[in-house]
């Protein structure tokens, strides 16, 4: 992989995921069928539990039911406190990227052990206060970086621009060590802040209420992903 700034869309592959946190529960299966048709690459499924982050969501039960009717791979945002306890359920249930959070109080390593033991790709997540070095000595067992654009607990929120220097510095970490992890982004994306982000080295977009509220999804997904001019 190349390693100069402004060659980085030359070899990065853009992806875009939906945040289910956004989309209407009551008609989910239209909403996958919606999401599939227009260009989504992957399912964000954002898991709370009222401790980690003061929310609550979806769980286990919501995501057996999507992934049998779901064609995209799952994305399992794991905000609990405790995640390597859940690992194996999560799996189980279909979740093919498992994404869980340095600042939880599970052993990282471990945890990251279990999710590849499981079949499933690891995904290490990091808070906006949490800084970049912090994942340097995880990159080589991951398939994935998030690092969230706002803090985690709720939809909806604003981008938040300082995290823009910690995507730079993760990305340069991962083109020194000859990596090809992926960066993801998740919180306040559109298509203008999506752009920064891929500009900074993120490549996997997750999107939520920018996506479901727009009348075009395709026509969303597409700006959110295409390629950055440099």
């Amino acid at each position: 992989m190349k390693t100069e700034k402004d060659e980085r869309s030359d070899n990065l592959k853009y992806y875009v995921a939906a945040s289910v946190l956004s989309a209407d529960l009551l008609n989910i299966e239209s909403e996958l069928r919606r999401m599939e048709n227009s260009g989504i690459d992957i399912l964000h499924y954002d898991v709370m539990d009222g401790v980690f982050v003061n929310n609550i969501s979806y769980g286990l039960p919501v995501l057996s039911q999507l992934s049998k009717a779901a064609k995209l791979p799952i994305d399992a945002h794991l905000m609990i406190i405790d995640p390597i306890k859940y690992v194996r359920r999560f799996a189980e249930a279909g979740a093919d990227i498992i994404s869980f959070h340095l600042e939880s109080s599970s052993d990282t390593r471990k945890t990251i052990e279990e999710i590849r033991a499981c079949g499933a790709k690891p995904a290490l997540a990091i808070k906006p206060g949490t800084p970049a070095e912090a994942v340097y000595e995880y990159l080589p067992l991951l398939d994935m970086v998030l690092i969230m654009t706002v803090e985690p607990g709720f939809g909806g929120q604003s981008f938040i621009y300082d995290t823009v220097e910690k995507i730079r510095k993760v990305r340069s970490e991962i083109e020194r060590l000859g990596l090809e992890t992926d960066i993801e982004v998740d919180g306040g994306i559109n298509p203008d802040t999506a752009d920064i982000t891929k500009k900074a080295g993120a490549n996997v977009l997750v999107s939520g209420s920018c996506l479901f509220s727009s009348e075009d999804m395709a026509a969303t997904a597409n700006l959110i992903k295409e390629v950055p001019e440099c």
